[in-house]
């Protein structure tokens, strides 16, 4: 199934470093706290998404790993900012001395190129993998020698960096393996292989990335290449971001030696909520927008908040449980409130700003801050999900979602078409999942005839911050009848390939998830056309309804499939959704 996108950012490195050396003045003069901590993070998160543009685009002019100088300069800045950070975590956030600007200058003065694509650090924008995590993983181990360290580009390049300050070591190297992504390979060039062998012959060897993942790849790739070249499987050791093995499509090389590795790892349970603990660390960073926690906090995510909104299981809508973001429910004398992850540095800044704009203006719930990566927001007590509401008047239910609609439109406006499928690439995705599933030539056929309108489709598309995620559970039901949109921030900023559309496919979303019939879903056009000062293209509702079921049948399958050992009755909510999607998709 077609389901996953990675969303590249392009930008000016020189843009960027002049960038990060103004927000690391105002960082110095930041009063210490949680705040200038998470100010830290955020440069140190940026620094490592620019040296890795940089490096992955001299990867791809050499079409190898071999970076010389550049290199060195690159991974200096994410260096020198863990060193601070690790000072600043060790101290309780306390003052940290000033942060060398030498490696900004350094890296200024070397030829860079004039853009750069940046890659999302998904374990920092959605999975709440954090820096010191790894900080405190590398910390607790004493080798007679500082190791080298090796990051594997994206993420790994950052937090490299950190498991280098953490144990006194070098600046890390970082590579890029390439390939099917379950058979990854490292293509290096003669300086870089040089180095990394010669540094490696006398110490051991720190492999740091997130993950792994479903074959865990990369990290097999660079301890092959080692391997292979000599280096002893046993001075080898991993720092991954979770302590389950890789997936099913592992080789039996990389599992053989996974299940054999040492690996160090802190887990994010273990650092921040220490079990049993009311003044646990996620706690303690709210207390000024919550109050103090009288009792633990609740842990709402991998689908858990369904057994507060729906008392019958068999209610229960289905959810992708290993996507969810983390969640917590905590109770205080000012009331209940939900601490969501809302990404770490610039990413939770962005949805801080969303939700305060969508909650002003009356569509969601309100909205207390934002501490470290989660977003602090008033538990709606005594709201229902709109599935659990049938007697809702269905006229005013057009009307407060096309006003709803129509708002993100008017104001969540995106000028890049980097941020979302284009048109192309979904007519794509709709025709491989429509063979896979429908297995019907004519069905292929019928999205074949959009082939020739693509051209006059994209030059309607006015692409703002869709909310694609509406189905009735994400609806809530106050007592007095209002309706409110929960989770609304981030669903264009996700792991899929839709990404920012047209208003349209928001339309076609809620026309589809809410029941509405032609007349309502013209209806819901009519009242998100008034709410956004501009009518909804007719021509791309038509061509977004397949592409939307397509999605969403592969969505719901690939799902269930990854689900299917580890929990077999959320993989059957699952099949049984794709079921009522292929449905609408045939017909």
């Amino acid at each position: 199934m077609l389901v996953y996108g990675s969303a590249v950012k392009d930008a000016s490195p020189r843009e960027l470093l002049s960038a990060l050396h103004a927000r690391l003045r105002q960082w110095a003069v930041m009063a210490p706290g949680l705040d200038r901590h998470a100010a830290l993070v955020a440069l140190f998160i940026d620094s490592g998404s620019l040296a890795q543009g940089v490096l992955d685009r001299d990867f791809a002019e050499r079409r190898r790993d071999d970076p010389g100088p550049l290199g060195a300069a690159c991974v200096a800045l994410p260096f020198v900012l863990a060193q601070a950070l690790q000072r600043s975590w060790e101290t309780g956030f306390a003052s940290v001395p000033p942060v060398p600007t030498a490696p900004f200058q350094a890296l200024g003065r070397l030829p860079l190129p004039e853009r750069v694509g940046l890659s999302v650090p998904e374990g920092y924008a959605y999975h709440a993998l954090y820096p010191e995590q790894y900080l405190e993983a590398a910390k607790a181990l004493h080798p007679p020698a500082p190791p080298l360290v090796v990051g594997i580009r994206g993420i790994g390049a950052s937090l490299a960096c950190a498991v280098a300050a953490a144990m006194k070591a070098p600046p890390p190297l970082t590579v890029r393996p390439t390939g099917h992504p379950y058979q990854r390979v490292c293509s290096l060039g003669p300086g870089l292989a040089q180095e990394l062998l010669a540094r490696a012959a006398n110490t051991d060897v720190a492999i740091v990335d997130e993950g792994p993942g479903l074959s865990g790849s990369s990290f097999g790739a660079v301890a092959d290449f080692l391997e292979d070249h000599g280096v002893s499987a046993r001075r080898l050791c991993f720092f991954p971001s979770h302590a389950g093995a890789p997936g099913p499509m592992a080789s039996e090389r990389h599992r053989t030696r996974w299940a054999q590795a040492r690996r160090h790892l802190t887990e994010f349970d273990a650092l921040f909520l220490q079990p049993g603990d009311a003044r646990c660390l996620l706690a303690r960073w709210c207390e000024d927008l919550t109050g103090r926690a009288h009792r633990r906090l609740e842990d709402l995510g991998a689908g858990t908040w369904r057994r507060l909104l729906f008392p019958d299981a068999r209610e229960w809508p289905p959810v992708h449980v290993q996507q969810e973001r983390r969640k917590y429910r905590v109770t205080t004398p000012r009331g209940v409130f939900l601490l969501k992850f809302a990404g770490l540095g610039g990413f939770g800044e962005h949805r801080l700003r969303r939700a305060r704009q969508l909650s002003q203006a009356g569509f969601t719930p309100p909205v207390e801050g934002l501490r470290h990566g989660f977003l602090v927001q008033r538990w709606m007590e005594g709201a229902r999900p709109l599935s659990r509401v049938p007697e809702y008047e269905r006229q005013a239910m057009v009307a407060q979602v096309g006003g709803y609609l129509g708002f993100r439109a008017r104001h969540f406006p995106v000028d890049s078409l980097e941020r979302g499928a284009s048109v192309a690439a979904l007519l794509d995705m709709a025709r491989y999942n429509t063979a896979r599933v429908l297995g019907e030539a004519s069905c292929v056929r019928e999205l074949d005839g959009w082939s020739r309108h693509l051209g006059t489709l994209a030059r309607e598309v006015r692409r703002v911050e869709t909310d694609n995620k509406l189905q009735p559970w994400e609806w809530l039901v106050l007592a007095g009848g209002r309706l409110l949109k929960a989770d609304a921030v981030d669903h264009h900023a996700g792991h899929d390939l839709i990404g920012c559309q047209d208003v349209a496919w928001d339309v076609v979303g809620a026309a589809v998830e809410l029941g509405f019939d032609v007349q309502a879903e013209a209806r819901l056009a009519e009242h998100v056309a008034r709410a956004s000062g501009r009518p909804v293209s007719e021509g791309l509702r038509a061509f977004y309804r397949p592409c939307y079921l397509a999605f969403q049948v592969g969505h719901h399958l690939l799902a269930a499939t990854a689900l299917a050992e580890t929990a077999p009755e959320e993989a059957s909510r699952l099949r049984r959704a794709a079921e009522r999607y292929a449905a609408l998709l045939r017909a």
